[in-house]
C-alpha cells in the first residue's frame, strides 16, 4: 500500500486511510480514497507474485508486511503456505483482511495487527514487505539492519537511499503503475579487525553489503577485491585468493579457493 503524503509524527503505515471508514459490515475501499494524509493504493497483484517469488518465501518463513492494507500480500504468502502478518492502520482495513483470509481459508496462518508501524516488533520476521514513501524507508532502515542477518526486505516501488539493493523485479506487462520491486538482503555486521590463524590479521570497513580494506600476511598487506556480503555469507579475494565463508556474530569461517580452511575471530 502507498502513503501519497508522510503522516505527521510518522506513526502510520503506508497506503490507508488514516481513519474511521464507512459502515464496516458494507466497507469496501475504493483506489485513492481520501485519509489522513494518505490515499489508498493496492499492490498489483502481479508484483504481489513477484515479489514473494523475489522473496524466495518457504513454510518456514515468518513475512510482516508493513503497511498492509486490504491484506493481500498477507494472503496470498499464507496460500503459499508461508506464515504471515500484517501491520494496518485503519481498523476498517483490518476487518476487512480478516474476513478475506477466513474466506481464503487461511486465517490461521495470515493474521493482522491494527497499529502503527513504527511501535510493532517486527524483528522475528524472516522476511518484511512494504510499499512506504522513501522518508518512511529510511525512518525503517535502522531496525532493519538490525535484524537477524540473511532476513529479506522487499520494498514496492520505493528504495533505502544508500543502501542499494541486492535486487529488482518488475511485474507483468499488464501492470500500469508502481510495478517495481526491490530486494535487500539483511547483512552481517563485518566491520573490525578480524585474527586469521597463522597470525594473518583481516580488517574489514562496511558499508552495508559492501566491504573493502586488507588481509595483512607475514607483515605484508593486500588489498581485497570482489567483497561483498550475502547475509552471513561472506566473499572476498586477497593475494590471489578467493575467500568464501560465514560470519556468525564475531566468529567466521570458510574455505579459500586452494581448498583450504580458513576462520577468523573478531578482535575486541
Amino acid at each position: 500500500m502507498f502513503v501519497l503524503a508522510p503522516a505527521p509524527g510518522g506513526a502510520q503505515a503506508a497506503g490507508k486511510p488514516a481513519g474511521p471508514g464507512p459502515n464496516t459490515a458494507a466497507y469496501e475501499p475504493t483506489v485513492g480514497q481520501a485519509g489522513k494524509d494518505v490515499v489508498w493504493v493496492p499492490t498489483p497483484e502481479s508484483l504481489v507474485d513477484q515479489m514473494l517469488r523475489m522473496a524466495e518465501i518457504t513454510p518456514d518463513d515468518y513475512l510482516v508486511d508493513l503497511g498492509s492494507g486490504d491484506g493481500r500480500t498477507v494472503i496470498t504468502a499464507a496460500q503459499r503456505g508461508t506464515r504471515a502478518h500484517g501491520v494496518e492502520f485503519n481498523p476498517d482495513m483490518v476487518k476487512l483482511s480478516r474476513r478475506a483470509a477466513q474466506d481464503a481459508g487461511v486465517a490461521d496462518r495470515a493474521t493482522f495487527t491494527q497499529g502503527d508501524i513504527f511501535e510493532f516488533d517486527f524483528s522475528d520476521a524472516t522476511v518484511v514487505t512494504l510499499f512506504l514513501l522513501p522518508d518512511l524507508n529510511l525512518r525503517l532502515r535502522p531496525l532493519l539492519l538490525d535484524m537477524k542477518p540473511g532476513t529479506r526486505v522487499i520494498s514496492n516501488s520505493f528504495d533505502m537511499d544508500d543502501w542499494e539493493p541486492d535486487d529488482f523485479v518488475e511485474a507483468a506487462l499488464e501492470c500500469k503503475s508502481y510495478c517495481r520491486a526491490y530486494k535487500w538482503i539483511v547483512p552481517a555486521k563485518a566491520q573490525g579487525v578480524w585474527q586469521l590463524g597463522g597470525g594473518a590479521m583481516l580488517a574489514l570497513e562496511q558499508a552495508y553489503q559492501k566491504l573493502g580494506g586488507h588481509l595483512t600476511i607475514d607483515g605484508t598487506r593486500h588489498a581485497i577485491s570482489d567483497a561483498a556480503l550475502q547475509g552471513t555469507r561472506i566473499a572476498f579475494t586477497a593475494n590471489g585468493r578467493q575467500y568464501t565463508g560465514e560470519v556468525t556474530a564475531d566468529r567466521m569461517a570458510g574455505t579459500d579457493s586452494d581448498g583450504n580452511a580458513w576462520n577468523a575471530v573478531r578482535k575486541p
